[in-house]
């Protein structure tokens, strides 16, 4: 025994050396600090002050001591009581400063007064469309904060209180009595004293974040020591319920409790709340409906209605019980309603709730890269922003809902015309070995395997092949989902012979992008094809070599003859020369001449070809960037008929162009952005510059007319479309457009334009060898275009869209357009002697092309 109380001695020796030590450095370094900062000669002088006040104090002490009996028995007891009184005083102080200051780093950081005053509270930022219509939030906590203490229902209020601080009005941030309660039921054993938190210091958990808080700077040193840190946590939730009951009013501090709490299931605070369990407002809120509430605060999901029922009915009445306790509730009135049920109306909210949510997704995307080179602070799912979009509520839904109905339509078509084989097939028709395989090889599932297996061929496969569950699968015979059974690699090859989609419309005069659908349904398929996939664009990309003829050094009109004979050049492609030769989609050339607008509107490859390579396949790249295109093109011979990559984005601000007396617009999807309070925070403006001159703009507008004027036009199938036209001799003059396919029928592309709409659409699967094996299904115009036509369909059937309604193009005025434009010479031979347009003399300038096994729009002859 005495060894161990030796060896006890010496620890607290060693203990107490060491402490002195720590505080000697601790001392040397204070100095070193002070002259640092006040110089050496006021060190001094502070040294001389404080030697000073120790002389008084120890003159006051002496005094103090003479009074006192030293020789009475109870001098060194009252001493000692003395000495801890005072030394527990400056310690709590000293531990008090610290917590405020966060002295050496030890307890961590206090919210400051700017904080207090104004404290940010994480809000979901909304997105309204341009006639005012809400079309989602952004959001990691779904929270829309009451502004007004009016608004709350008086019986919430009266539970909250009773359940959670009884003594609320009466406190100033804490309640010692219920901490002394909480104390006596440790002590005693007792159950159901709460955690003597108050409303006040919740609420500075909530809104400081004070027990989630990481690092040392923010949560100190001794945030990090068991029992000591969470002390420290509490202190700080004392104090800062201090400091809240000194800047805010009782009804100030519940309003901002009941905007930070979580009530689980996505929903916080009391707004939200509402809405999610009883699809009501705060303010309609009734007793029970605020007691269930109010009891899901001791423990979200125990008490959750939707996940226990029972618990939380029990729940409930508890908190009805404690109203009843306090005088908010009458006996009588808690009898009858304690024998009622909880009656949910759940109407729970996500990011991706709704329609439009590849617009949104957009809008999130252009927000980012807007923030990012405006080196902006901006968080859209914390900042509570208000987002005022250029898309319309109603043409969004028509655009989402022509989409829909089309892609069921077609993809009927599509199953049928695959019957019994597989989609994914080479340029001969023949299916692609092992396609699915490599498609399963790249799922995250199959890597997860992978590892867990150590890369076992036969148990990845096994796993991925045999092992069958339910799932939710987008549905290819009706709207929405269905369940089925099938294994992963089953799913992939399910979802691997969609068909997908992708529509933008446009105002060309402003930019306002007026609807954005970039698929068939976000939930399922993620990838976006208006602004995300690059996609040939075939024929869609022939109006840029028009424009380059007419508006470039060649000065061509829509009346230059062309001649369709069959077109061929020398390329170089990996150091061996080789021939060009494409041709048109029927696989035969007329011999015939016509103009370039019929060769247009008829979409004649050979044609297309020869009037690249005539004004240059890099005036062509300098036209198209010009105009828009902003994707990296390729100066080759099949530029013209679309062999390089673009977005359904780019092609549409592109067309703007014609509409737009040659000025380029870029396309926007944000107007304003304003802060939680109302505030602009920024107002968009979209680029705009003069892409080519007003009179190549309007006579390529009239030769886009020609897709359905023209003998053989492509866009004729828009005819089909009985509600775009009214009357016999209304019908022209209101649409134009060109149709776009590329090799293999694996893009159908439709370019739409109207007085006051550009409207692109695009349909293919999502890998080009996932197409139809012919013509008579898989060009542009029976793919792409009926989209369009049912869009616009739903649009002119709208009279409060009236703006948007076609109207027929304003016709040229042969007095102010220096070019020839009504064409007289209709589709029949001509000689070429007779025809001085078309008397060009072919360039022989060579220039590399795709890969021969890269898909060539056009080059197998696809015209339309």
């Amino acid at each position: 025994m005495n060894k161990i109380k030796q060896l006890i001695q010496n620890l607290s020796v060693i203990i107490q050396t060491a402490l002195l030590n720590s505080l000697h450095l601790l001392w040397l370094l204070i100095d070193k600090l002070l002259v640092i900062i006040l110089g050496e000669e006021k060190v001094q002088i502070l040294y001389k002050r404080l030697d000073s006040i120790k002389a008084y104090f120890s003159d006051s002490k002496q005094k103090i001591s003479q009074s006192f009996d030293k020789e009475s028995a109870y001098y060194k007891p009252v001493q000692t009581l003395w000495k801890s009184f005072a030394w527990t005083v400056f310690a709590g102080v000293f531990y008090v400063f610290c917590i405020q200051t966060n002295f050496l780093w030890l307890t961590g950081e206090m919210p400051s007064v700017g904080e207090l005053q104004n404290p940010k509270l994480s809000q979901s930022s909304e997105i309204y469309s341009e006639d005012g219509v809400l079309m989602g939030k952004f959001f990691q906590e779904n929270r829309t904060p009451i502004k007004n203490y009016k608004d709350l229902s008086p019986f919430l209020v009266k539970a909250l209180v009773a359940t959670e601080d009884a003594r609320f009005y009466q406190h100033s941030g804490i309640d010692f009595r219920a901490i002394f309660g909480v104390v006596a039921g440790i002590v005693t054993g007792g159950s159901e004293r709460g955690g003597g938190s108050t409303i006040t210091q919740q609420l500075a958990k909530n809104l400081f974040k004070t027990r989630k808080k990481e690092g040392v700077a923010k949560k100190g040193v001794f945030g990090y020591v068991p029992v000591l840190g969470k002390f420290v946590i509490k202190t700080k939730e004392w104090l800062t319920a201090i400091k809240l009951e000194r800047y805010y009013t009782k009804e100030e501090i519940i309003l901002w409790y009941l905007n930070t709490v979580d009530f689980g299931s996505n929903s916080y605070g009391i707004k939200v709340a509402a809405k999610t369990y009883f699809n009501t407002s705060p303010d309609s809120l009734n007793v029970q409906e605020a007691a269930v509430l109010v009891g899901m605060q001791k423990a979200t999901n125990t008490y959750n209605p939707r996940r226990n029922y029972d618990k939380s009915l029990k729940r409930r009445n508890t908190v009805m019980s404690q109203m009843v306790k306090y005088g908010y509730l009458t006996r009588v009135h808690y009898d009858s309603l304690s024998k009622l049920p909880i009656k949910l109306k759940v109407n729970e909210e996500s990011p991706y709730d709704g329609s439009s949510n590849y617009f949104k997704t957009a809008v999130a995307k252009a927000l980012k890269e807007w923030a990012d080179t405006s080196d902006v602070d901006l968080d859209l799912y914390r900042d509570g922003l208000k987002i005022i979009t250029t898309v319309d509520s109603r043409m969004q839904i028509y655009a989402e809902s022509s989409v829909q109905e089309g892609m069921r339509a077609l993809q009927k078509t599509f199953d049928n015309h695959w019957s019994g084989k597989n989609p994914w097939s080479d340029e001969k028709g023949n299916e692609i070995p092992g396609f699915i395989d490599t498609v399963a090889k790249r799922t995250s599932y199959y890597k997860s395997l992978a590892v867990k297996y150590k890369n076992n061929s036969d148990s990845i496969w096994h796993y991925m092949k045999n092992v069958k569950r339910k799932m939710w699968v987008y549905s290819r015979n009706g709207s929405g989902e269905e369940q089925m059974t099938m294994s992963a690699y089953d799913s992939i090859v399910y979802y691997k012979r969609f068909l997908q989609a992708g529509m933008i419309s446009m105002d060309p005069f402003t930019g306002h992008i007026k609807a954005w659908v970039g698929g068939l349904d976000f939930q399922y398929f993620k990838y976006d094809h208006v602004n995300q996939g690059r996609r040939q664009p075939g024929s869609t990309f022939k109006p840029f070599v028009y424009t380059t003829a007419i508006d470039g050094p060649k000065d061509m009109s829509p009346c230059t003859q062309i001649k369709d004979e069959p077109f061929e050049i020398e390329v170089e492609e990996k150091g061996e020369k080789k021939i060009w030769r494409p041709h048109n989609a029927d696989g035969r050339f007329t011999y015939t001449s016509m103009s370039l607008r019929r060769a247009m509107a008829r979409s004649i490859n050979s044609c297309a070809a020869w009037l690249t390579n005539e004004v240059g396949p890099d005036s062509v790249v300098y036209y198209a960037h010009k105009m828009g295109i902003k994707s990296p093109l390729a100066a080759v011979p099949s530029i013209g008929l679309g062999s390089n990559d673009v977005t359904l984005f780019e092609m549409v601000g592109s067309y703007g162009c014609f509409l737009n007396e040659g000025i380029y617009t870029q396309p926007m999807l944000v107007v304003e952005i304003q802060d939680r309070n109302g505030n602009t925070i920024h107002t968009f403006e979209p680029e705009r510059h003069q892409a080519i001159r007003k009179e190549s703009a309007q006579l390529m507008r009239y030769m886009l007319e020609g897709g359905l004027e023209e003998q053989g036009g492509t866009s004729q199938n828009l005819w089909s479309f009985k509600d775009l036209f009214d009357g016999k001799d209304r019908y022209k003059s209101r649409f134009a457009g060109k149709t776009g396919t590329t090799s293999n029928h694996s893009d159908g592309w439709y370019m739409g334009l109207t007085s006051n709409l550009v409207t692109g659409t695009w349909v293919g699967g999502d890998d080009r060898s996932i197409h139809f094996r012919s013509g008579a299904y898989g060009e542009g115009s029976k793919t792409a275009l009926p989209l369009f036509g049912r869009y616009m369909s739903k649009v002119i059937k709208d009279p409060s869209l009236e703006a948007y309604h076609p109207v027929p193009f304003e016709k040229l005025d042969p007095k102010r357009i220096t070019k020839p434009f009504n064409c007289t010479v209709r589709f029949a031979a001509v000689n070429d002697s007779t025809n001085s347009d078309s008397n060009y003399v072919r360039s022989d300038s060579l220039a590399p092309v795709r890969s021969p096994n890269e898909a060539r729009p056009d080059s197998s002859g696809r015209g339309n």
